[in-house]
């Protein structure tokens, strides 16, 4: 570490190492502007041989003045004036640590556990900020409000969001908060026990329980890091979470075609909400030899209930007519893992690339 970094720490760190007494005898002293000792004494449970020790301390370190008098005054110092260096110091030093920090790398691990409220929240803003055309998120009404700006910055951005809300309860009216501005589709959903989650793009994703975030440490969140295992996390939004809930809004901005899915189950949604025909271009694997494989064509027909447990779609090709199914799937040709949409050809995918 470079001697003035060193030196930096050591200053901050020694402007702050107060001990019981000194805490005590500044925070009388600051509330009436000057005190003698034995007025502090009396203020506070320091014994009075230990008070001209303890302001004596406090002086060395400028954050009161002593006037020698009879008796011996203890005046406050401004505040704004006594930690003006190390506010200065403070920032400095966070500035040579920002320099010197190497973010870790996310893909190490498939799957990590964490207990602090504080990654679970850097997490899930991690994943807003880094979806790229397809977000699903499951929060409270609090955490709504904390991420809304991040939120609203996606949806301009283009990105496709589903947004769950629990309790229902406490979610905010409809007439009072433009869901619009920070989702494509909003539903909210009665249980309390809803966990909190977050898939970008069905890649990138975390899980955690509400207790979580209240930091009970015998809860814990999940990442992954995996786009298999994100997908287990999306598909138990879809079927389980989504589908028992109560829409609040749901003619969000509309982005422009051509448009790229990391689920089946939204282009499906899409292809029949929107109506008329439709191009597809899919990047997924044979069910069967689990080669990789690019499929286009025209959209044909599309499978798809309401419990979404079930979405596919029929292309035909230039050369045949084959099904599309979600991940894992085993009824259809192949299992799409991602799927680009759009109204007036075969989509070109290098655009996404």
């Amino acid at each position: 570490m470079p001697e003035d970094l060193h030196v930096t720490m050591e200053q901050v760190g020694d402007r702050f190492n107060l001990g019981e007494y000194e805490i005590d005898a500044y925070l009388a002293v600051l509330e009436h502007a000057q005190l003698t000792a034995s007025e502090i004494a009396d203020q506070t449970e320091i014994p009075q041989p230990r008070v001209y020790d303890t302001v004596r301390s406090l002086s060395d370190r400028g954050l009161v003045e002593l006037r020698e008098s009879r008796p011996m005054k203890i005046v406050a110092v401004d505040p704004d004036d006594a930690f003006e260096n190390v506010q200065t110091s403070l920032e400095e030093l966070i500035a040579e640590l920002e320099a010197r920090y190497t973010a870790p790398a996310r893909d190490t691990e498939a799957v990590s556990l964490v207990k602090s409220r504080s990654t679970i929240l850097r997490y899930i803003e991690e994943i807003i900020h880094n979806a790229e055309y397809e977000l699903v998120l499951s929060l409270t009404p609090e955490l709504l409000r904390r991420f809304q700006d991040d939120l609203a910055v996606a949806i301009d951005a283009g990105v496709s969001i589903d947004l769950l809300l629990t309790p229902l309860s406490r979610a905010p009216s409809p007439s009072e908060f433009d869901y619009l501005e920070v989702a494509t589709v909003t539903r909210a959903r009665r249980g309390i026990t809803t966990p909190v989650l977050a898939v970008a793009d069905g890649n990138y994703s975390i899980y955690a329980t509400q207790d979580a975030l209240r930091d009970d440490r015998d809860r814990y969140g999940v990442i992954f890091n995996r786009s298999a295992l994100g997908f287990l996390v999306s598909g138990f939004f879809g079927t389980v979470l989504w589908s028992t809930a109560e829409t609040l809004a749901d003619d969000g901005k509309q982005r422009p075609f051509p448009r790229r899915y990391a689920s089946i189950r939204r282009a499906v949604k899409d292809i029949r909400e929107l109506e008329g025909t439709f191009y597809a271009s899919v990047s997924g694997r044979d069910i069967e030899t689990v080669e990789p494989v690019v499929a286009e064509g025209r959209v044909v027909t599309t499978k798809f209930e309401e419990t979404e447990e079930v979405a596919a779609i029929r292309l035909e090709t230039e050369d045949e007519v084959i099904d599309i199914g979600g991940r894992v799937a085993a009824l259809e040709d192949i299992e799409a893992q991602q799927v680009v949409l759009d109204r007036d050809g075969i989509p070109t995918r290098t655009q996404f690339e």
